[in-house]
């Protein structure tokens, strides 16, 4: 490791464990306007010496609970995070990654992906940052990032 990198602290807000409030898009990219909310948990810890973080997540989506897994890892020289996804409904695949950067306390992270078939744009948004809440958000789009359609919303509270 280089002495001249330094391990960033933009999510350790997110470090220990919190209660989540879901708010899920019924059916996505299908102009849908129908949410369901429920309830679910976190924990998350920092790993890699603070080079990087991960989540353990259970989502209680009703029919279809399951667990899942953010890892997060900090490149200092492109100053920007990349994130992964991982799931308990196709525990050997890696989701691609979204990457970006806090910039005023907004996290904004943008990648590319596949929906039903259909290549789409991802996004994440981390908000709301205080000592005990944050939300974060996921959108797609069709359209290279000229539209966006929110679907997921967790608001976090902590324990």
């Amino acid at each position: 490791m280089s002495t001249t990198a330094k391990p960033n602290a933009d999510f350790d807000f997110l470090m220990g464990t919190w209660k989540c409030r879901h708010r899920y898009l019924v059916r996505r990219l299908a102009h849908c306007h129908d949410w369901i909310e429920f309830d679910g948990s976190c924990t998350a810890r920092k790993i890699l010496d603070g080079f990087g973080n991960m989540d353990e997540n259970d989502i209680g989506l009703p029919g279809d609970r399951y667990c899942g897994m953010s890892l997060r890892t900090w490149d200092h020289e492109t100053r920007r995070w990349s994130i992964y996804w991982l799931d308990s409904r196709r525990p050997g695949h890696l989701f691609p990654p979204v990457h970006g950067r806090f910039d005023k306390g907004v996290g904004t992270f943008h990648g590319n992906d596949t929906f039903e078939g259909r290549p789409i744009r991802v996004k994440y948004l981390w908000s709301r940052i205080t000592g005990s809440t944050a939300r974060w958000e996921q959108a797609f789009s069709l359209d290279e990032g000229n539209t966006w359609e929110t679907n997921w919303y967790m608001d976090f509270t902590r324990v």
